[in-house]
């Protein structure tokens, strides 16, 4: 389903170079690793699955997921024309181009979906996603989610910035309450369970572009910045971290959840 009346897509393919040149370079793709793909992917085995890679980008997500489970079968859906031709070069795997906020026809199921920081791009329909996701994966499947917390005690100060700062949509995302999300999901998943993380590696690393930061100084300060991260996530909280890593289960019958706030259940600490 093409999607060329999306307004993020003209905007991700405008920042798409500098987007890739700070989210996937060698200190971000070692915060990934760490500090989202191991609380993500622990005590999972996803060889001989499939799985589809929703907002895929150029798909350095499903490489970092084929490195862990090298039989597991990957296919991405993402908005960008660019990033979908980037995805199939560099993973060699078939890219949907999608735009997931409208209704998706795909006869494909798939064992799991994962999506790494693409939900808060399609606050405009999240309903629709929901729909397209409970089609995309097969009853007892999985969502496999990491995504920046609306509950953040700083969230005010990222919210002014996206509206300041021309690499961000701030019509168009925004960061996500996972309990207002799950409840929204409900009739479709239910909660294995959540846990939230991050402090300033997150911001100085992962989200170097934030701040224009130098190479070689992100690449000074990484190895500190990746020590006092492990420190803030000893312990997890919804107010204290800026993101939440989340694993949902699709019912089998589709039938409602109730709406209430998820427990928190940490994940192996990283």
């Amino acid at each position: 389903m093409q999607s060329a009346s999306n307004p993020q897509k003209g905007h991700y393919e405008s920042i798409h170079a500098a987007y890739e040149d700070h989210y996937y370079d060698e200190q971000s793709m070692a915060y990934r690793e760490r500090f989202y793909y191991a609380p993500l992917f622990a005590d999972l085995d996803l060889n001989d699955c499939a799985v589809a890679d929703i907002a895929s980008g150029s798909g350095h997500n499903s490489l970092a997921l084929l490195r862990r489970f090298p039989n597991a079968e990957v296919t991405g859906f993402e908005l960008s024309t660019a990033a979908c031709e980037a995805f199939r070069r560099n993973v060699g795997s078939p890219c949907i181009e999608a735009d997931l906020t409208r209704p998706l026809s795909y006869s494909t199921q798939f064992n799991a979906a994962i999506i790494v920081g693409g939900l808060h791009h399609c606050v405009a329909n999240l309903p629709v996603v929901f729909q397209n996701l409970a089609n995309l994966v097969k009853p007892r499947g999985m969502v496999l989610m990491v995504e920046p917390n609306r509950e953040f005690f700083l969230d005010w100060v990222r919210r002014l910035w996206y509206r300041a700062d021309r690499y961000f949509d701030s019509m168009n995302e925004e960061a996500l309450s996972h309990a207002e999300i799950l409840a929204q999901a409900a009739p479709y998943f239910s909660l294995e369970r959540v846990a939230y993380y991050g402090g300033p590696g997150y911001f100085l690393i992962s989200q170097s572009l934030l701040f224009r930061l130098p190479k070689p100084l992100k690449r000074a300060i990484s190895p500190g910045l990746m020590t006092v991260e492990s420190l803030f996530n000893a312990v997890s909280a919804t107010w204290t971290h800026p993101y939440f890593v989340a694993r949902w289960v699709r019912t089998e019958t589709g039938a409602a959840r109730p709406a209430a706030k998820p427990p928190h259940v940490p994940f192996q600490a990283v």
